[in-house]
């Protein structure tokens, strides 16, 4: 496998930031009104408020991204993991985590949080993989395919 570079967000990348991930939502479920509003203003939903977007790359060509939404001080909810349908199965989704979560780390944050669906059993193979733990679920989920809540506890 091919090493997969990562960098911060830069605007140029907000075309491929929202196809990827309506792609990935079609796929497996639907775009709802709040995926939409967050996927079409990544610098004000996310940025502005404090969060980061991050891009994969291979050979130059971005394969992947996802996001951190800031939750609180040192809480971040780890959202919007997208990976080009050509690239998936090989092995980027662990590398992806593996960024994210040393990104979290070197930012000395607490706690990720994350939301999922139990539809998608990789994904939640994945977070158990890399220590995620189920936790209750709040009740006013804003998004309807969120079935379960994560989160990881970092030293």
């Amino acid at each position: 496998m091919t090493k997969l570079d990562f960098r911060k967000f830069a605007s140029e990348d907000a075309f491929i930031f929202k196809a990827l991930n309506i792609e990935w939502l079609e796929t497996y479920f639907e775009v709802e009104p709040i995926d939409d509003r967050v996927l079409s203003n990544p610098q004000s939903e996310i940025l502005d408020t404090g969060g980061f977007i991050i891009m994969a790359e291979l050979n130059g060509v971005t394969i992947g991204t996802f996001a951190y939404i800031k939750k609180g001080a040192k809480l971040f909810e780890f959202s919007k993991m997208a990976i080009d349908p050509k690239y998936r199965g090989q092995g980027y989704g662990n590398v992806m985590m593996q960024f994210a979560i040393d990104f979290a780390e070197k930012h000395h944050w607490e706690k990720i949080i994350l939301y999922s669906s139990t539809l998608l059993e990789n994904s939640i193979y994945l977070y158990r993989k890399y220590g995620f733990k189920e936790v209750p679920m709040e009740a006013d989920v804003i998004y309807s395919r969120g079935n379960i809540k994560m989160e990881l506890t970092l030293d």
